[in-house]
């Protein structure tokens, strides 16, 4: 299948050199004017690759994809302090509906597809922001990315809970993005389909050059399709560095990628633990 040129993406995966298309620099986010959630927190998005943002609960990092969506307002939260910078141009306050237009969409942890709606309607709701007459060949495309979609003309909230993920970036695609934003895509699934949905990710960022922060508890499968990684705890990063490094590096190992068999240390000895990660 020929990519529509319209969706591509400059940038090439695994180019380290590319230039950013996402920067978010020294952000605080305040959350009812009183709950500092981030802290300073940096990162760099390159054009046409995978950045995974790893973390444990708490961390901080669904609201650091909502604050780029500009989602952070309906849940009482705002940026306080610093910028964020999509494509050369500060999008800090900007409404989220013209976020989207410049080339954002997030999709959602919990997938959050309208249930009681096809999955062609699901789709066109992707699609609001857009004018052009070119949605039912998008509609195609995704479905061609997705062919269980196409047999599925129920309601959506009849969708397994991979179909419904799989709608939910189908979705995504349909407002043409160039920076998609991930929370959690394996979140209930089944191993197998953790592994279908990867390799979806895989194929949306090599077919059609789509750039991607992927924010995952999986750190194991989110390192396996990105090319840089991002750590955060307590509402800011830790460290960071190719995630082929990151997989290698032995504080990830112990802590996100199942440690070392028998060798794994207990965490029942909190001292011990917090003492363990040598970047707190």
């Amino acid at each position: 299948m020929t990519a529509d040129p319209v969706a591509l993406a400059t940038g090439t995966r695994g180019d380290t050199s590319a230039s950013p298309l996402l920067e978010v620099k020294n952000i605080e986010v305040v959350y009812n004017e009183v709950i500092l959630v981030l802290r300073g927190l940096s990162l760099t998005v390159p054009k046409g690759q995978v950045v995974a943002l790893l973390g444990a609960n708490g961390a901080g990092k669904s609201t650091t994809l909502k604050a780029v969506s500009g989602l952070l307002r309906t849940e009482e939260g705002e940026v306080t302090r610093g910028d964020i910078v999509f494509d050369g141009e500060r999008i800090n306050g900007i409404n989220p509906d013209q976020i989207v237009r410049r080339g954002i969409f997030q999709v959602m942890e919990g997938r959050r597809i309208i249930s009681d709606m096809t999955c062609v309607e699901n789709l066109r709701l992707g699609a609001f922001t857009r004018s052009d007459p070119g949605v039912k060949h998008d509609i195609d495309m995704v479905f061609d990315y997705f062919p269980r979609l196409r047999e599925r003309t129920g309601l959506a909230g009849y969708l397994s809970g991979g179909e419904q993920q799989m709608l939910a970036i189908g979705r995504a695609l349909m407002a043409r993005p160039r920076l998609i934003l991930m929370d959690e895509p394996s979140m209930g699934l089944s191993p197998l389909l953790v592994k279908e949905v990867f390799g979806i990710i895989r194929r949306l960022n090599r077919d059609l050059g789509i750039t991607i922060l992927l924010v995952e508890q999986n750190a194991r499968m989110a390192l396996s399709v990105a090319t840089y990684g991002y750590i955060m705890e307590q509402g800011k990063i830790v460290l960071d560095g190719d995630a082929a490094a990151l997989a290698e590096n032995e504080d990830v190992k112990e802590f996100y990628l199942g440690g070392h068999g028998a060798d794994r240390k207990s965490f029942r000895n909190l001292k011990s633990y917090k003492r363990r990660k040598r970047w707190l």
